[in-house]
C-alpha cells in the first residue's frame, strides 16, 4: 500500500481562513439586527454585527494579507468581511512606498464593483483614493462623478475629504455642483456632508456656493451644508429653499 503525506495547506488560504474566523468569532447577533437597518442596498448581506473597534483589531492582526485574499473579503456576501478588506486596504496603503500606494489604489479602483453600500465607499476612498489623487491629476474624479452607478458617484464626492483635510476646497465645491441634482438620497447626503466639512476650512467659498444653489438645490444636501451654522442663519436658508416646490 503507498504511503501518502498529508496535503499541506497553503499559507495564505489558511491566513484568509483564520482572518474570517477571527471576525466571526465577535459576532453579535443583536447588534447585528440593529445594524442590518442602516442599509438598504444589502437585501442579500449577512450581518455579523462586530463592532468597528474590534474589526480594526482584526485589520491589524491579519493586515499582511496579499492582494488575492483582500479581493475575496470584498466580494463576499458577509458585509462585515468586505469591511475588513477595506480596514486592511487603508492600513497597507499607509505604510506602503510610492509603488506600493499605486498599486493597492490600482487594485481599489479595479475591483470598486464589490462596494455595494454606502459605508463601503466610506470606509476606504478617502484614505486611498483622496490620498493617491492628493498632488496628482483629478480628472478621474470627474469621470466618477459622472458614472451611472452611484457608488462611483459616491466615491467621486467623498475622495475629496483628504483633499479638504489638506486645506483644498475646490474640487469638493466643483464636484457637489455636478451632483446637485443627483437622483439618489445617498448622494444628496455624502454632498451636503462634503461641503459642510470644505466650509470649516473655507466658510466664505460655502457662502458663495449657497448662495447660488441653495433655492435648488437637494434638502437633504442643504440641511448637511449648514449644519454648522448659526441656528437663525441655518432658517433663513431652509425657508427660502422651503419656498421651492
Amino acid at each position: 500500500m503507498p504511503i501518502t503525506t498529508k496535503r499541506k495547506v497553503p499559507q495564505s488560504v489558511a491566513t484568509l481562513d483564520a482572518a474570517r474566523r477571527a471576525l466571526h468569532q465577535l459576532s453579535d447577533r443583536v447588534r447585528a439586527r440593529t445594524q442590518r437597518g442602516f442599509f438598504k442596498n444589502c437585501a442579500g448581506d449577512t450581518f455579523l454585527g462586530v463592532p468597528t473597534a474590534s474589526a480594526r483589531k482584526v485589520a491589524k492582526e491579519f493586515a499582511h494579507l496579499p492582494l488575492a485574499d483582500i479581493r475575496k473579503l470584498m466580494g463576499s456576501v458577509v458585509h462585515d468581511e468586505r469591511s475588513l478588506a477595506h480596514m486592511i486596504l487603508r492600513i497597507q496603503f499607509l505604510k506602503a512606498s510610492e509603488a506600493g500606494q499605486e498599486k493597492i489604489f490600482s487594485f481599489y479602483l479595479r475591483n470598486r464593483r464589490f462596494i455595494r453600500d454606502w459605508d463601503g465607499v466610506d470606509d476606504s476612498a478617502p484614505y486611498i483614493v483622496g490620498p493617491w489623487l492628493l498632488t496628482r491629476d483629478k480628472s478621474l474624479l470627474y469621470e466618477l462623478a459622472k458614472s451611472s452607478r452611484l457608488w462611483d458617484r459616491r466615491i467621486a464626492i467623498v475622495s475629496t475629504w483628504w483633499f479638504i483635510r489638506n486645506g483644498h476646497v475646490d474640487d469638493t465645491f466643483a464636484l457637489a455642483e455636478i451632483l446637485l441634482h443627483d437622483s439618489e438620497d445617498l448622494i444628496h447626503k455624502a454632498t451636503g456632508w462634503m461641503l459642510r466639512e470644505a466650509g470649516k476650512k473655507d466658510l466664505r467659498a460655502l457662502e458663495k456656493f449657497l448662495r447660488r444653489h441653495h433655492v435648488t438645490m437637494p434638502r437633504t444636501s442643504l440641511r448637511y451644508a449648514i449644519e454648522r451654522f448659526p441656528p437663525e442663519k441655518r432658517e433663513v436658508y431652509l425657508r427660502r429653499r422651503n419656498a421651492i416646490p
